[in-house]
């Protein structure tokens, strides 16, 4: 997720607790959507679609707090 800022995220990890909480839920997500997409778990299209409208909201939220980390740090 996000590779591009890897270094803010690296640092954003160990110092802020509610960005780890959020980018461990979204790996968390994505393992268990690429697990269904591939057979290896039987979820419904239902759970399958709202684990990833979930992703995609901790992303968005993930991207904000990098973004404001960055901005921060140039400030």
């Amino acid at each position: 997720m996000l590779h591009e800022y890897r270094e803010e995220i690296s640092e954003l990890k160990q110092t802020n607790a509610h960005f780890a909480k959020i980018f461990e839920k979204h790996n968390d997500l994505d393992q268990k959507t690429t697990d269904a997409d591939e057979g290896r778990a039987h979820l419904s299209d239902m759970e399958i679609e709202v684990m990833k409208k979930e992703k995609l909201m901790l992303k968005d939220e993930a991207l904000k707090l990098i973004l404001a980390y960055r901005n921060s740090k140039e400030a």
